[in-house]
């Protein structure tokens, strides 16, 4: 296997188009201008800096891990105390690269899970991904439009795949780096619970995010709210190590992307241009609802309507639209999602919701308690709803 190569196309493609939106420029530009640097120094002086004489092994694991992805800068590595299973990758500071791992981390992971931690951090960098500074866009004070917040958001989860897959360059063992996903979304490292990746990937299939049908109270949708590494990357990973990328497998690079690309689909704002009666169904809920949204805290202000048009095209508000109609409307649209569209892709359409809510930089009350409603009309669980006002935005 080479380095970068191994990038997922999903991955590769939106960033390079990320970098040419003026808000990320503006971004990045402003982030450059206010950064001071002295990140080295604050570890220097909280963390344990992990030098070969000190730890020999986890030294030749990270100087491994480096070759293999054919990566040329310098690392340092830090351990800091903490009870909780994490890792980070920072941005160089002086020409050298900086690693941090939490104790428990160190102390909980074998060599394998370590390799594939050590791997997928390094990718963050190999990748380029702190190029976009995705943190302090969604949220920083000023506000980022539903369309890019949907971008950014796509993005980060298609880059999340290429880090695993610097992780799985890095663990050449399944098993090992399914392990790591695991351990890290759910703390538990016990012997009692062995973990194979086919069937932690099996959950994925079992979940059967685009094609859901049922109509039972299951809650696959809890793995949007709880678990931070969610089946689907196990799956993807799976999917990579069954690919020509790896000694013995069998897939062809391009069908490994095509695969990945429709596992990931569900959780990216494709339907917004499908040309799919599943899709035409999520929009019609979303039009009417983010109407019913503007309206609720009274007045409808600009950034609103700039934030509804951004999503739906130049002139898709007007003050002719029948406001009473369309929430009559509502109840047939959403009637009929809960009828045709999955529950996986329903909680799309809720957390695009929340994205018009949050346009003007704030959340009312009682605007909360409007998108609350129609997740419950839509069948969701109300954490589900509320983590789409709160989600996790930091490249781990």
């Amino acid at each position: 296997m080479s380095d970068s190569s191994v990038r997922c196309e999903g991955d590769r493609e939106l960033h390079s188009k990320l970098l040419k939106v003026d808000e990320v420029i503006a971004a990045r530009r402003k982030l450059e201008e206010s950064s001071t640097g002295g990140v080295r120094r604050q570890l220097l002086a909280t963390a344990l800096r992990l030098t070969k004489s000190m730890s020999p092994k986890l030294y030749d694991m990270l100087a491994a891990a480096t070759e293999k992805l054919k990566l040329a800068i310098p690392v340092e590595s830090y351990v800091y105390n903490s009870p909780t299973f994490n890792a980070a990758c920072i941005k160089p500071e002086d020409g050298t690269l900086l690693l941090m791992f939490s104790s428990s981390l160190l102390e909980r992971f074998d060599e394998t899970e370590l390799l594939f931690v050590m791997g997928h951090e390094l990718g963050h960098h190999l990748y380029n991904h702190h190029e976009i500074p995705i943190a302090m866009m969604v949220r920083g004070k000023e506000k980022v439009s539903p369309k890019l917040a949907l971008q950014l958001f796509s993005w980060s989860r298609y880059a999340e795949i290429s880090a695993d897959r610097a992780g799985a360059i890095c663990a050449e063992d399944p098993d090992g780096s399914a392990r790591a996903l695991f351990k890290l979304a759910s703390g538990l490292t016990t012997d009692l619970i062995e973990i194979r990746i086919d069937e932690f990937a099996a959950q994925a299939d079992e979940m059967d995010l685009e094609r859901q049908t049922s109509k039972d109270d299951s809650h696959s949708e809890d793995w949007f709210m709880t678990h931070p590494f969610t089946p689907m990357r196990v799956k993807a990973l799976q999917l990579f190590f069954q690919s020509k990328w790896v000694e013995g497998g069998t897939t062809s690079k391009t069908q490994l992307e095509a695969d990945t690309h429709e596992l990931m689909a569900m959780m990216s704002p494709t339907y917004l241009e499908e040309k799919t009666d599943v899709a035409e169904t999520m929009r019609r809920v979303l039009f009417a609802a983010g109407c019913g949204l503007m309206k609720v805290s009274g007045e409808i202000s600009d950034d609103e309507i700039e934030a509804f048009e951004k999503l739906f095209g130049e002139g898709a508000f007007s003050e002719r639209l029948d406001m009473e109609a369309l929430d009559e409307a509502l109840d047939k649209r959403i009637s009929d999602a809960v009828a045709t569209v999955s529950r996986a892709r329903r909680v799309q359409v809720v957390r695009d919701l929340c994205l018009i809510a949050v346009a003007d930089g704030r959340v009312t009350s009682a605007e909360r308690e409007y998108v609350h409603k129609i997740g419950k009309r839509l069948k969701l669980q109300p954490a589900i709803v509320e983590h789409c006002f709160n989600r996790d935005v930091d490249l781990d």
